[in-house]
């Protein structure tokens, strides 16, 4: 008999299981559906993820490319808005502060695309090389890769005939004996985006779009102002300022939490935060400084 516990599960998992969307891959929905069956500790509907035809693929396909523009995003925010809160701690004016700050962050963009291209381009041929020599290895000394594989196995707490067991069955296939070594002897999963310039492009727009939220109210202000030129401080363009950051920084935070444990406003109320005393920082430095020189 079915208890009421299995029956709630079986009732919740019916919310879970939409219709394909028209741009939706079968197993980006298998695999977001699986997400959802774990956020919500619903083991009905993951059997049923997991009974499908296809297994659901975690964190493939565009997962890299979400990821690179919340960091982007996240870090042309944050960054924007510590330069701008330091421009009006120092109480200069609006063209300076669109001026800087414009520059810093289309700077700081290239930095953040570059970055992004070669430390992916790193990552994969690190990942590579450590394959190519797995396979030289296995190639010309299969006994020698295979001892060391029944001994890691024993470690995790196989017997000695049942790591053997194991062993000889994955070496029958090179390139998937290959796929254990790297996971299991290097912790390295090869890369399922090979093309960094993608992600660069994509850190780079991210950081740019984001990063000149925080700068439209001053341009806004300057608009108003007919394009006359005028001091800025701890004022009202600030406050607006901060505000669209803050809205900004707590929704990247609360997109973050798809890769996380955690709940999403707990998520965006830690970026919030984050990014709140990098401002603060700043701008007390800049108004300390400003008042030390008299800038």
């Amino acid at each position: 008999m079915e208890s009421g516990g299995d029956h709630q599960h079986h009732h919740d998992s019916t919310v879970a299981v939409e219709p394909e969307t028209p741009t939706q891959a079968p197993d980006e929905r298998r695999s977001l559906l699986a997400q959802k069956a774990f956020r919500a500790h619903d083991s009905f509907a993951s059997r049923e993820v997991h009974d499908a035809k296809a297994p659901e693929l975690h964190q493939a396909g565009t997962g890299q490319y979400i990821k690179s523009m919340v960091f982007g995003g996240l870090d042309g925010t944050v960054t924007t808005f510590a330069a701008i809160a330091a421009v009006a701690g120092a109480d200069l004016s609006l063209h300076v502060v669109i001026i800087l700050t414009l520059a810093s962050l289309v700077a700081d963009a290239i930095s953040m695309g570059v970055g992004d291209y070669v430390s992916e381009m790193a990552e994969i041929g690190f990942a590579h090389a450590e394959r190519a020599r797995e396979e030289w290895e296995t190639e010309n000394y299969l006994d020698g890769e295979k001892k060391e594989m029944v001994e890691l196995y024993m470690q995790k707490g196989l017997t000695e005939e049942e790591a053997t067991e194991v062993i000889d069955i994955f070496a029958k296939n090179k390139d998937f004996f290959v796929d254990v070594m790297m996971v299991e002897e290097l912790g390295i999963l090869m890369p399922d985006n090979e093309n960094p310039w993608m992600l660069a492009v994509v850190t780079f727009c991210s950081f740019m779009l984001f990063g000149s939220i925080p700068l439209l109210a001053y341009v806004v202000s300057l608009a108003i102002a007919g394009g006359d030129d005028q001091k800025t401080g701890f004022d009202a363009t600030l406050g607006v300022s901060a505000g669209m950051t803050a809205i900004t920084l707590f929704a990247l935070g609360a997109l973050s939490s798809k890769w996380t444990v955690e709940p999403f406003w707990k998520m965006g109320l830690l970026v919030l935060i984050n990014g709140g005393m990098a401002a603060l920082a700043a701008g007390v430095v800049a108004y300390a400084l400003d008042l030390i020189f008299d800038v």
